[in-house]
């Protein structure tokens, strides 16, 4: 539970982060069309890492996390895509995209625990 509860802290830090990244966007880039999409990515990390942590079975929480996974995998992608776009500064996208990866690391280490621990 120690796991999900560093999960579940750093993916809402991160939320946070991603909504300000989408004001940003919108208000001083007039960018809505990546910004949409990497807010919707982005706080559907840890809404559904949240929801994982009250599954009905262990099933129903691994299934939520592979979700959580696949939306950081696609967080990422717009974030790379942001920085080469020159929407945001290389800086900028290496603070967030090291953000990311070390929640992908968390949920992949915490996949491979509930994987093991289901069989």
């Amino acid at each position: 539970m120690a796991t999900n509860s560093i999960l579940l802290e750093k993916t809402l830090q991160f939320a946070a982060r991603i909504v300000k990244l989408n004001q940003y966007l919108i208000k001083q880039k007039h960018e809505t069309v990546i910004s949409k999409q990497i807010v919707r990515s982005g706080t559907s990390i840890g809404a559904n890492a949240n929801e994982a942590i009250y599954g009905v079975s262990k099933a129903d929480f691994i299934a939520k996390l592979q979700i959580s996974l696949k939306e950081t995998a696609e967080t990422e992608y717009w974030l790379r895509l942001l920085v080469m776009s020159e929407y945001i500064t290389e800086a900028e996208g290496d603070s967030l995209i090291n953000d990311c990866l070390e929640i992908k690391r968390i949920l992949v280490a915490t996949l491979n625990t509930a994987k093991q621990n289901n069989k």
